[in-house]
């Protein structure tokens, strides 16, 4: 029996069938349906209610932030931090190519412009030693902020992604845009539950955004969460996500542009329900990541663990094959035996909306892109 055969077997085991096994699918085993039932019989089913506001508390107090403002998805949720910071049209964000392309794409929505520089190959995630190198030789400090000397335009954020649960070496990267003037906002997107020397992700930076989409570890179908500990921001980031609307006991008076971005009481009612499991699922996923952990190793394939210093949340959990060959024929065959496996993105550089932006030399990236594949990783 070749590795994956018995990876295909021991995968089936763990979720004992032979059936179609996903690669992340929601767990409802609590309170849901009776906050969907209250919800509904409250008739506050839009983006006013008693869950909206009880969501926010739950996030506040698991990130650890002063405040968190519940959004319709983590894509705005970016979005907004990232205009909150400071970025405005035609500024840059630097960010990495190895992302899901909502990241990109939040930057994109802005009217500025990503520029890609590599990763670390452990976490995944950006990489502080390459944010450095380029500031080092395109950087230009002046009274309002660092610009890129070859394009002129201000750098008004730094955007690290937490790769599949990963925290990025924040340390490090906070030391370095410190240094050059450049705020940090976290896409905290897939690292709920996840911490940083015993800190959770997403409220390092000045502004942290979440995803509650289908397959996240906590799910309301769709949702998002900008979490900060500016209240302030955090106030303005509530306005501009509810349509700018300024508050009158009748009156519509909008005085800037703002974003219907606002989560639905009956989507916050489910998240509320899911946030009351996030412990149990964390252990349930850490639980199945030991056991794949000794499983690859006596079958020499690489699987993912968390770096020192950091809590992995294992949302998507992942294994690093030999090269593109053999990653190739393992998503072939796992994929072909009702097993779902799917390979890390594609760099975003490659697409075409995104192929003129500036860029390091990606070697981390590309090494990782052509061997890192997901595995099931649902709540068991």
């Amino acid at each position: 029996m070749t590795a994956i055969d018995s990876t295909i077997s021991f995968i089936k085991e763990q979720y004992k069938t032979e059936s179609f096994i996903p690669l992340h699918v929601p767990h409802f085993g609590g309170n849901e349906k009776k906050y969907l039932i209250e919800t509904i019989d409250s008739t506050f089913v839009s983006s006013v209610g008693a869950y909206v506001d009880k969501f926010e508390s739950i996030m506040k107090t698991v990130t650890k932030t002063q405040r968190a403002v519940a959004v319709v998805n983590g894509t705005a949720g970016i979005q907004v931090a990232l205009r909150l910071a400071g970025v405005n049209s035609g500024d840059e964000v630097l960010t990495q190519a190895l992302t899901f392309v909502a990241t990109a794409n939040a930057i994109a929505y802005l009217h500025a412009v990503p520029v890609f520089l590599d990763v670390d190959l452990d976490t995944m995630g950006l990489s502080a030693k390459a944010v450095s190198l380029f500031l080092e030789e395109f950087g230009d400090l002046r009274e309002d902020g660092c610009y890129n000397k070859k394009t002129n335009r201000k750098i008004s954020a730094c955007l690290p992604m937490h790769t599949f649960g990963f925290p990025v070496n924040l340390d490090e990267l906070i030391a370095v845009c410190n240094n050059w003037k450049i705020p940090i906002v976290e896409d905290a997107a897939e690292s709920l539950g996840s911490e940083y020397k015993g800190k959770p992700t997403g409220s390092f930076g000045k502004l942290g955004a979440f995803s509650f989409n289908g397959n996240k570890i906590v799910t309301c179908g769709g949702g998002g969460a900008i979490v900060t500990n500016d209240l302030e921001l955090g106030d303005k980031g509530k306005y501009l996500t509810t349509t700018a609307k300024i508050p009158h006991a009748y009156e519509y008076v909008h005085d800037e542009l703002g974003y219907n971005f606002r989560m639905p009481n009956l989507n916050a009612a489910l998240a509320c329900a899911q946030m009351e499991q996030l412990d149990a699922f964390l252990q349930n996923k850490r639980k199945l990541a030991l056991e794949y952990h000794s499983f690859f190793a006596s079958n020499g394939i690489n699987f993912r663990t968390e770096c020192p210093d950091t809590k992995a949340n294992y949302w998507l959990m992942c294994v690093e094959l030999s090269d593109k060959m053999e990653r190739d024929l393992f998503l072939k065959e796992t994929n072909q035996n009702n097993v779902m496996t799917r390979p890390i993105w594609q760099l975003m550089f490659r697409l075409p909306m995104y192929a003129h932006c500036q860029k390091d030399q990606q070697t981390n990236a590309v090494f990782l892109e052509e061997r890192i594949v997901n595995i099931p990783s649902s709540v068991r």
